[in-house]
């Protein structure tokens, strides 16, 4: 099965989905002793990950494509610190550069890792970029489409060391949810080179 992952695609799922998840735990895990500053969420969703940054200081900018995600996810969140900007991520670009860009789970309709590469554009020297997606696998269970799954070893490879620091590149397996749903992760964190 393929999917477009495009706005109609995304604005039918949150319409469809239950009630919101918790922050990613890999987000306090990897970024909980940064400084905090300016954060961009890539693919905010339902916005936990960044209600959780501005909880913690930092000035979020969340961008997703669907609107009632977005309208659901201010709501909730009420937070001042955390701006929520409609954009496809496949042609919208920042004015400016952040201290972080992270993004959990984000399926734009371009190839997964030429997304990786572009949001990766968007951190300042010095800043951190962290990825959370979906492990590509073969076995059997709860998948996510091949199309918008990757390999932490594909994810590192595109970072070029010359301009970045690899702090994590790993691949976990953890329980989900009230369902118990098992994820397969992959985690990579990458510190841009000054």
């Amino acid at each position: 099965m393929t999917h477009g992952f495009d706005k109609e695609y995304w604005e039918e799922h949150w319409r469809l989905s239950g009630a919101g998840s918790p922050p990613n735990p890999y987000l306090a895990r990897e970024l909980g002793e940064l400084k905090p500053g300016t954060a961009l969420d890539a693919g905010c969703g339902e916005g936990a990950e960044a209600t959780w940054l501005a909880s913690q200081g930092w000035q979020v900018t969340a961008a997703d494509i669907s609107s009632a995600v977005l309208a659901r996810a201010a709501e909730r969140a009420g937070s001042e610190h955390v701006r929520w900007v409609e954009a496809d991520l496949g042609n919208w670009a920042p004015e400016t550069r952040f201290d972080l860009v992270t993004t959990h789970y984000a399926h734009p309709a371009m190839p997964q890792l030429e997304f990786y590469d572009r949001i990766a554009g968007w951190v300042a020297p010095g800043g951190t970029l962290l990825i959370v997606g979906h492990l590509h696998t073969h076995g059997h269970g709860h998948h996510s489409p091949a199309e918008a799954s990757v390999t932490a070893a594909a994810v590192a490879a595109r970072l070029d060391e010359t301009a970045w620091e690899i702090v994590t590149a790993e691949e976990c397996r953890r329980i989900h949810g009230d369902r118990q749903v098992p994820l397969e992760d992959v985690v990579v964190r990458a510190t841009r080179r000054p």
